[in-house]
């Protein structure tokens, strides 16, 4: 099972996203039976199994095994992976496209870069997993509270300067061999919680 896949077709997607197979599939981290699933979620058997038909067409559910039960076979099928994400290719001609964005601080530009991220790498790792190879990434995750926005302002620009500066150093056009990177850098404020209201 994956850790995270990513859904390119947008029939799967549109598989995916009906609530209770959203569910179904939330429920099938480990291997279950339609019989099972139906008094968990409190349906109609035959209706897990119309469900579960419909993600197993879309690769999103796989058979693990059968087990007998009196005369009956019961089939248990699990989750390929345990959590999934939507890939901006799934809109086709609609999707997500940094070159259309004329403002780079704007946060649509961001979204839009974030979806590519999405796209490229989820089409790189299924490559790697076919040809049984590793793919080399690097992702580094912090938080940062800043006093002012004058410091945000001046973290900022000693960041881009620092990352130039990387990049003009280990950039080399004309390597043989060599394999091109995209680094994408992002900040963003982190949403507040919600405040609970007084009773």
């Amino acid at each position: 099972m994956l850790d995270v896949e990513v859904i390119q077709s947008p029939q799967a997607a549109a598989a995916a996203l009906d609530p209770v197979r959203a569910r179904l599939l939330a429920e099938l981290s480990e291997p279950a039976s339609a019989a099972t699933l139906a008094a968990r979620l409190s349906l109609p058997r035959q209706k897990v199994n119309y469900h579960l038909r419909a993600l197993e067409s879309h690769h999103l559910v796989r058979p693990t095994s059968e087990r007998k039960w009196g005369g009956i076979t019961e089939r248990l099928v699990e989750a390929t992976a345990s959590s999934y994400v939507v890939s901006p290719a799934a809109m086709g001609p609609a999707a997500s496209d940094p070159g259309r964005s004329r403002d780079r601080l704007s946060a649509g530009y961001l979204i839009a870069l974030a979806a590519r991220v999405v796209r490229e790498v989820s089409e790189l790792a299924t490559r790697a997993r076919e040809t049984g190879k590793r793919l080399a990434t690097l992702s580094i995750d912090t938080e940062i509270r800043f006093r002012s926005a004058a410091e945000r302002a001046q973290f900022s620009s000693e960041l881009t300067a620092a990352i130039t500066q990387l990049a003009a150093r280990y950039h080399d056009a004309s390597a043989l061999g060599g394999r091109t990177h995209r680094l994408v850098l992002v900040a963003h404020p982190l949403p507040q919680e919600k405040k609970e209201t007084a009773v």
